[in-house]
């Protein structure tokens, strides 16, 4: 259902296009603001489609543009499993895949689009216009179903004009194995720099520790509950940032441990500047903030989800990160060891290379 009043018209100039991520936590979203505040600026007309809490973040960044809502694909979480919490909803998957197309197909037609970008939303494409998939797993890690998701997944971006990949071409890169793998690249596979809507700047420290919750149930309420469990016990400071977009509540859990439901970009952007250490999911946008933020982290992998299992390890064998598992948590071995990490330099990774591709692109609609 389309929000927003929203008038659809042809005009010859006027590039009008879709912006659709995934809803699997609020990496996909958040990884896109860049790209739309960069249509926005370069005079495109942006509609925002997706569902759930990527959703509510997109109308609450971007209160001003229509968004509508697409089906579902009810990821969760509920066992360490990542055979069974795929292969299980699979078909479903599958099925949502197929409506979100249909879906799509009636936008292109109703509101005269000019331009497709899907964050690894597979269904999201059209024949009639160019369509682009923005992901970074190129190789997909799904041990024990590789053999059925890959050929799969080589399905659905074979339906799209491109691929864009949000890191750099020389690996390893920020994704290592994700995006780089053992093939040479297809020929239009193009890798157009991470993707931050975040930036570092010099800010006074007013918090020993930022947690950043995010990622699919149960298992962003489990983490939250054993984070909160420590770190009421510990001399430091926490503010911890629960990534529920549905209404913002501002609160403390103790004495030392401020907890705020959602913030915008910037409010976001403030505290994890104003903080001296940060803890968070190991998801990739996670990673590509990091990068841009130049902060030392605590990587917390989600249980069964092997992407983010494979930067947590690999990223903290490189000594960016340390790395904890979820059911072996000890936040202060973690504040005593992370000095011995070093972070991403900060300005190692470009954030403003995906620039001259996207006009190039607009400018070919």
């Amino acid at each position: 259902m389309l929000q927003t009043a929203y008038t659809p018209y042809r005009n010859t100039v006027l590039k009008r296009i879709l912006v659709a991520p995934l809803n699997w936590g609020l990496g996909h979203a958040t990884r896109c603001i860049p790209l739309i505040r960069e249509l926005q600026d370069l005079g495109a007309e942006v509609l925002l489609a997706s569902d759930g809490v990527a959703l509510d973040l997109l109308r609450a960044e971007f209160s001003h543009l229509p968004t509508i809502e697409l089906p579902s694909y009810r990821i969760r979480y509920d066992t360490p499993s990542m055979v069974w919490n795929i292969g299980r909803k699979l078909p479903y998957i599958l099925w949502a895949i197929w409506l979100e197309h249909r879906v799509t197909e009636r936008l292109v037609k109703q509101y005269h689009l000019s331009g497709i970008i899907s964050d690894n939303r597979y269904g999201c494409f059209s024949r009639r216009i160019k369509s682009v998939l923005l992901t970074h797993q190129l190789y997909v890690r799904v041990p024990g179903l590789s053999w059925l998701v890959r050929p799969v997944i080589r399905f659905f971006l074979a339906q799209f004009d491109a691929i864009w990949v949000p890191d750099v071409a020389e690996p390893p890169g920020l994704s290592g194995e994700l995006s780089h793998g053992t093939k040479a690249p297809q020929p239009k596979v193009h890798f157009v720099g991470i993707l931050t809507r975040l930036q570092g700047y010099e800010r006074s420290t007013e918090y020993d520790v930022a947690v950043v919750l995010s990622g699919p149930e149960p298992q962003r309420s489990i983490l939250e509950q054993r984070l909160l469990e420590q770190a009421m016990f510990l001399p430091h400071k926490f503010i911890f940032i629960q990534g529920k977009t549905q209404a913002k509540n501002h609160h403390f859990v103790s004495p030392n441990v401020e907890a705020v439901s959602f913030l915008t970009s910037e409010e976001l952007n403030n505290v994890l500047m104003s903080s001296r250490y940060l803890i968070s999911r190991s998801g990739y946008s996670s990673i590509m903030d990091l990068a841009a933020l130049g902060k030392k982290a605590i990587l917390i992998p989600t249980p069964g989800q092997t992407e983010q299992e494979y930067l947590a390890q690999t990223l903290a064998a490189r000594g960016f990160f340390l790395a904890q598992k979820q059911d072996a948590l000890n936040i202060e071995k973690g504040l005593r060891e992370i000095e011995q990490t070093t972070g991403i330099p900060q300005n190692a990774y470009s954030t403003n290379t995906f620039r001259p591709l996207l006009e190039a692109w607009l400018s070919s609609l």
